[in-house]
């Protein structure tokens, strides 16, 4: 099964785990062996118990797989199929096989080609409504998007047993509409998009030794660089920190360091021409020391240290701003946040404007949590409640799609 070329149709795998929606992935099949896509069915072992191979094996463009150890002809099918694919799809995913692919294990055929492989992964979850609202399915699932997984439904409606509730698996036609669409190169509603992101906080010398520097962490971020990859961008991510916060998305995310204000000014500059968004989440230090080219030294008494103000960095990509781009800015306040916020939003004449009160309990600074105002150019306000910084971030850039979309001035 090698990888199509622009001549041979899109190569895909179809994996069916078990539950009863499996009686829909025959139907999946039909639709795509009639769009001519070369389609290689895997089988859990449980799905055998609602739905026979020979099925698959008599619609599909090979014979439906069940086992992890292959013959003469495919000794390893799991790396096989994992290579020569343009796209895995799993319908149904169930709680069970997401849990399973979440934790990395790869104790069947579907499992194993799912972790061998590099090419995308679309996963339509079907169960009953209390599995689908348990933390843990959620939790899995979330793990899995920040990895680039496409989680597609599920939908409210019929439930086996009589019930009603979301669960359902989503129908086959929708699911062969997402497939067209990733194969076409769609991974989210900022694909072929750049995003330019900066994080954490500047740190301004003193002398060869100290620095001056602020209390941020860089999480959020972070957070927007991993959300803006999951939803398809390309990001380039400019980061004050020494240390790698988590990126589990770390093929899309170009990660450049920096230090200090007149740094991340240079880095975001360079990269700024490109880029179709522009989101300053980093905190630069306002002001830096004159800095001492030797280390000051204890005995020679308390110095006296001179202050000169930093470069904007957001004023200046404004000002460098080109059409169409999308330019958001941050700040972070302790009083009178809204008052100073709006202040902000007219002079640094930026598309969004996301603050958060930093005094306030679980938000900002080290906190793996966010509580954010997001401000655009009209003055309407969105108040996004306490969550995990991923959630603002995912609210954040929904609002940027959504600019992108209309063609920001």
């Amino acid at each position: 099964m090698p990888s199509a070329t622009p001549s041979s149709p899109p190569r895909i795998v179809l994996g069916v785990a078990g539950g009863i929606a499996a009686y829909k992935a025959v139907d999946l099949l039909r639709r795509l062996r009639a769009l001519d896509y070369h389609v290689a069915p895997i089988l859990t072992p449980d799905a055998t118990r609602f739905v026979g191979t020979v099925t698959f094996s008599a619609l599909a463009s090979e014979p439906a797989r069940t086992s992890l150890y292959g013959d003469a002809v495919t000794p390893i099918p799991h790396t096989y199929l994992a290579q020569h694919c343009d796209l895995i799809v799993v319908a149904p995913a169930t709680a069970h096989l997401i849990a399973r692919y979440a934790h990395g294990l790869a104790d069947d055929l579907l499992c194993a080609t799912l972790l061998a492989t590099r090419a995308p992964v679309v996963l339509c979850p079907a169960m009953h409504t209390e599995m689908w609202e348990q933390p843990s399915v959620q939790e899995n699932l979330a793990t899995l998007r920040r990895r680039g997984v496409l989680v597609l439904g599920p939908v409210a409606g019929a439930l086996a047993g009589g019930d009603e509730g979301a669960g359902r698996m989503v129908e086959p036609e929708e699911i062969v509409h997402a497939v067209k669409a990733v194969l076409g190169g769609d991974r989210g509603p900022l694909s072929g998009r750049h995003v330019l992101v900066s994080a954490g906080g500047t740190r301004e010398a003193i002398d060869p030794v100290r620095v001056i520097a602020n209390r941020s962490s860089g999480r959020q971020g972070y957070a927007i660089a991993t959300v803006a990859a999951r939803l398809g961008a390309r990001v380039t991510l400019v980061t004050t920190l020494e240390r790698a916060l988590a990126l589990d998305v770390t093929r899309a995310v170009d990660v450049v360091r920096v230090e200090s204000a007149e740094e991340l000014l240079d880095a975001m500059t360079a990269h700024q021409r490109e880029a179709d968004v522009v989101i300053m989440a980093a905190a630069v230090a306002d002001f830096r020391v004159v800095a001492s080219e030797h280390k000051l030294k204890r005995s020679q008494g308390v110095p006296t240290l001179q202050l000169e103000p930093t470069p904007d960095v957001l004023a200046a990509l404004v000002g460098a701003r080109v059409a169409g781009q999308v330019v958001v800015g941050f700040a972070a306040e302790t009083t009178d946040v809204e008052t100073h916020a709006r202040e902000k939003l007219v002079k640094k004449d930026v598309d969004l404007l996301v603050v958060n009160d930093v005094s306030a309990p679980g938000v900002g600074f080290e906190h793996e949590t966010n509580e954010v105002l997001i401000l655009g150019r009209d003055g309407e306000g969105e108040r996004v409640s306490l969550r995990s910084k991923e959630g603002v971030a995912e609210v954040i850039l929904a609002r940027v799609a959504s600019l992108l979309t209309q063609g920001a001035p």
